[in-house]
């Protein structure tokens, strides 16, 4: 079962530039929540900071009634035997093939035998869908192969706290699909939290309970996906509906003034009732109850 992450009050700066300020919010415990938000308002930072490789100036993150910004780099170092991380490129040894590749965290961490270790990874690899690929190098596999190997060795220790920084990045739209969907079948499998920063929309609508999204240096929105998906901010409505009309510029912030008109001139052409369905486990995968609720709830969103 995963574990609640509670942020309050964090704040992060490299010298005088301020990333983000005074962000509060709570990871509900085995749910699946997405970060959004332009290039460069520090969705990477956030993660960083949560599994304590940057420090905050302000505020905490406490887990499991630690807050992580005060613990000495021992109990930090245990705190992290929580999280699995897939980073951006899958982070996978271009010199290891993906058997050894995944096996690395159970070699490296753990005292388990060599016939333990090939349990477990085998068991992994089948769950992401690389069974027969093991003697395969990274060079020699796609983007979207590099990526399972990376979620693959991100749970060989079964964490119960998964980060995602941007795993759709690299990837064309069928293998954002298979790759989405697989995150929402390990969810109902594992029940960890999860947490994914990504700048892809259709996954955003798709994949998460709940969402957040960073701008201007402040968190706008945080909450459950159908309180996001029917916003009326106008920075969200804007993100989530891929336009220019907003208060996102290309370069630099629009003034108060511009955004105004923009949002005049387009009036209201979103319907704010419209929910994308939210992807539900593949046939054959057993739903915890919270998935059943889920799926009911999506019935009824169908036949409104």
């Amino acid at each position: 079962m995963g574990v609640e992450i509670c942020v309050e009050g964090l704040t992060k700066s490299f010298g005088h530039q301020v990333i983000w300020q005074d962000v509060s919010l709570t990871l509900p415990a085995g749910e699946v929540s997405v970060m959004l938000g332009p290039s460069g308002t520090g969705k990477s930072v956030f993660l960083k900071t949560l599994v304590g490789l940057l420090k905050p100036e302000r505020g905490s993150i406490t887990i499991q009634g630690r807050d992580i910004t005060k613990l000495r780099e021992h109990d930090l170092y245990e705190v992290r035997k929580l999280f699995g991380v897939l980073f951006q490129d899958g982070a996978l040894f271009g010199s290891m093939n993906l058997y050894d590749n995944i096996a690395f965290p159970l070699r490296e961490h753990t005292r388990k035998s060599e016939s333990e270790i090939r349990r477990i990874v085998l068991e992994k690899m089948d769950m992401v869908g690389l069974i027969g690929a093991e003697g395969k190098l990274p060079g020699e596999i796609s983007g979207g192969m590099r990526k399972r190997a990376g979620l693959a060795r991100a749970l060989v220790l079964d964490p119960e706290i998964i980060l995602f920084d941007e795993p759709d990045s690299g990837l064309d739209p069928v293998r954002v699909a298979y790759l989405n969907q697989l995150i929402v079948d390990l969810n109902a499998q594992i029940d960890a939290t999860f947490l994914i920063v990504t700048h892809d929309i259709a996954s955003a609508r798709q994949v998460p309970d709940n969402i957040g999204l960073l701008f201007r240096r402040e968190l706008v929105m945080f909450g459950p996906r159908d309180q996001l998906l029917t916003s009326d901010e106008p920075v969200v409505r804007q993100f989530l509906n891929g336009r220019m009309q907003g208060p996102i510029g290309m370069a630099e912030e629009k003034d108060a003034a511009q955004v105004e008109q923009e949002l005049a001139e387009i009036g209201d052409t979103t319907d704010p009732q419209h929910l994308t369905p939210r992807l539900l486990p593949s046939p054959g995968i057993t739903r915890p109850p919270r998935w059943q609720a889920i799926a009911e709830r999506e019935d009824e969103v169908a036949r409104a």
